[in-house]
């Protein structure tokens, strides 16, 4: 199990203990190495991120015992234990160091971690004696979480929207998010390609690139009952009735196990979408949704602050 941003300080200080300078990358390892960390864990990263989850604890463990006057950055990418991080060793030798211990030991820690988390009023710090809440998660994740759960209140409001609009309505959202997504070259050549005859169960085709090498089949439900494997047998003989080896599943329900399971036995490949898959193409590609907010993530430019 990954640890916390908090549990993972004192292994950095005890790291840092031997009082040499230590180059930041060092501590990395150091973490893995004590928690046991699976090669999966190890390389876990946030949502909607590249950046490793361990990496991101490590980084605001860093900061907060910097602040604490526990570690210093004596160059870029350079750190090492402070003689109030020495101290601390010798003389406590602390079981452990999360937040509450930096606020209980140290008077200017907690100073700054209250101007952190409260606005300041006539100029001077509001103070509370209420307990601080523990936050296991970093900002990046504690912004991630946010995030994750406006989508998918999102996800689900635009589900509840694909099951009411009429049919024909439904279509032409599939179609729009086909052509965004890279399929059927214009919306008018997709429109024009989509006005199908709805024979033998299927609802429309479209073109697999701009060029029209190829055609991929559709068939588009706006069903509130799960799709079994027998409607997917159907469609597949749709498919082959046609002599086409490409097609699209698409409904706003679900799919049972067996159905997800089939694999046809000649050459024809199709894709199912579920409703809630449906959703989210339509938030990553622009579809039925709008920006309300943007923000920007920011960090230092250790590079700017270099003398030359």
């Amino acid at each position: 199990m990954i640890p916390d941003y908090q549990s993972v300080m004192l292994p950095i200080v005890k790291f840092l203990g031997d009082s040499k300078e230590h180059n930041i990358e060092e501590i990395t390892p150091v973490i893995i190495k004590s928690f046991n960390l699976t090669e999966e864990e190890s390389n876990r990263t946030l949502p909607n991120s590249q950046k490793k989850v361990i990496n991101n604890r490590i980084h605001w463990a860093r900061s907060h015992l910097k602040v604490a006057g526990i570690i210093e950055y004596p160059a870029k990418g350079i750190v090492r234990i402070t003689e109030r991080g020495k101290q601390l060793l010798l003389s406590e030798n602390p079981s452990s160091i999360d937040i509450h211990f930096l606020m209980n030991k140290f008077p200017d820690y907690k100073e700054k971690y209250y101007s952190w988390r409260q606005p300041k009023t006539n100029g001077s710090l509001s103070k509370s004696n209420e307990e601080i809440k523990e936050i296991e998660q970093t900002p990046e994740e504690l912004i991630e979480s946010g995030y994750q759960k406006i989508r998918i209140s999102l996800e689900q409001e635009i589900l509840s929207k694909l099951k009411s609009v009429h049919p024909s309505f439904f279509e032409k959202i599939v179609v729009e998010l086909l052509v965004k997504m890279g399929y059927g070259g214009s919306i008018s050549e997709a429109g024009k390609a989509t006005r199908y005859t709805n024979d033998e169960g299927i609802d429309g085709i479209i073109k697999e690139d701009k060029l029209g090498l190829d055609t991929i089949y559709i068939q588009a439900k706006r069903w509130g009952g799960v799709v079994g494997r027998p409607e997917l047998h159907k469609f597949v003989g749709a498919l082959a009735g046609q002599g086409a080896k490409k097609g699209i599943f698409i409904t706003t329900s679900s799919f049972t196990k067996e159905a997800k399971d089939y694999i046809p036995r000649n050459e024809t490949k199709i894709v199912l979408i579920d409703g809630s898959t449906l959703a989210q193409y339509m938030i990553d590609y622009n579809l039925g949704v709008s920006v309300q907010n943007t923000y920007e993530i920011k960090k230092i430019d250790s590079d700017y602050f270099e003398e030359e």
